[in-house]
């Protein structure tokens, strides 16, 4: 038995029109591991916003009850020459009633439970998920939960990949989002020293209030200097920016070679010999990442995916992370939202042109259901 829904879908033409519809879709009879789940939250994330406003002039364009019509920046539409023509659903992640599924004992164990789930369409009514990336929420509301899977894991990632590398300080950029006030909360419980990257004021007491031990603000003056200051303390020579362009990663790095030049005893051209990486994990900024000569040699700059660090975690691994969300959904993991909106408002031109700004802690979350 089929189930028909709404659901969001994003279709980029060769000509740069981006049209965001709500369609019509059947979602088909669940099988195997699969389940059905009526979704009932889901947040807007800024990876979400790729498919959604990225190079959209979303002043000028044009909007219908459930339809937005827009042009994108020419070199944004070409970047993206390969979906063209393709409709793309839209939605990492959300929460919901599981109402069907396969036959697979772990599909069938889900039925009538309430789930966080990574479908891909979860601005949807209706969302075809694997079981295996289903967390059983419990008692949680849809909304407590509907965030528990893309800013969780990645904070618990980022830890755990320090640990890997042998570490036990970091950098953080942006750091008063959800995700970073998430990251700073776990960082405390697991005694891995963060240093905090703001760029107001406002955020940087947000963080200290919240037990954040190195905040430092981008906005002022002498933020190298007290950066260089922060990681001479922690000897944080790890860093993770979802900035991306501009100068973020570059002026860690920096600062990280000003703090081990300290301790060289002899001038090198080179530059020092202490390992210094930062992983980007994401695009808040499109604009090329700068890099200049300003560290030697001894440094390393690679990308961080949520999905291939999962993949790299064995099954004690991964039902350990599951459980720990489970626990904290009310406090380590907790998120807040700025507002609530229901699949047909956020297609307005208010809301859109709010959240595509993707202010710190000013994240919208979809009802689909209202």
């Amino acid at each position: 038995m089929t189930t028909t829904g709404r659901q969001l879908v994003s279709t980029l033409s060769q000509d740069g029109t981006l049209v965001l519809e709500l369609q019509e879709h059947d979602f088909p009879e669940p099988t195997g591991n699969q389940v059905l789940v009526r979704m009932e939250a889901a947040p807007i994330n800024p990876s979400d916003l790729f498919l959604m406003t990225t190079g959209a002039d979303l002043e000028n364009a044009e909007y219908f009850p459930g339809k937005i019509e827009m042009q994108l920046h020419p070199q944004v539409a070409a970047a993206q020459s390969s979906r063209h023509g393709k409709p793309q659903t839209v939605g990492n992640e959300g929460a919901g009633t599981v109402v069907a599924a396969g036959d697979d004992e772990m599909a069938q164990a889900l039925l009538g439970q309430r789930v966080a789930c990574v479908p891909g369409n979860a601005f949807s009514e209706y969302a075809i998920a694997d079981a295996m990336m289903c967390i059983p929420l419990g008692e949680h509301t849809a909304e407590q939960g509907a965030s528990s899977f893309v800013n969780p894991m990645t904070a618990l990632g980022f830890v755990e990949t320090a640990k890997r590398e042998g570490h036990d300080a970091m950098i953080h950029a942006a750091a008063a989002s959800n995700l970073g006030q998430m990251l700073n909360r776990i960082c405390q419980e697991d005694g891995m020293v963060l240093v905090n990257i703001v760029r107001r004021e406002e955020q940087a007491s947000l963080l200290k209030d919240q037990g954040a031990s190195h905040t430092v603000n981008s906005s002022d003056d002498d933020f190298e200097k007290q950066l260089a200051g922060a990681i001479g303390e922690t000897k944080a020579f790890l860093g993770f920016d979802p900035i991306g362009g501009g100068t973020t990663t570059d002026t860690c790095l920096r600062a990280m070679e000003r703090v081990a030049a300290k301790d060289m005893s002899e001038y090198s051209r080179y530059g020092s010999d202490q390992a210094k990486k930062m992983y980007i994990y994401g695009r808040l900024d499109l604009s090329p990442t700068i890099l200049t000569p300003s560290y030697g040699f001894g440094w390393t700059i690679s990308g961080w995916l949520l999905m291939p660090f999962l993949a790299s975690c064995d099954m004690p691994t991964l039902m350990s992370l599951r459980t720990r969300i489970v626990d904290g959904l009310t406090s380590t993991f907790a998120s807040s939202y700025k507002a609530r909106v229901g699949l047909e408002g956020m297609l307005t031109k208010d809301a859109i042109t709010d959240y595509a700004q993707m202010a710190t802690g000013e994240k919208y979350l979809v009802t689909p259901q209202n």
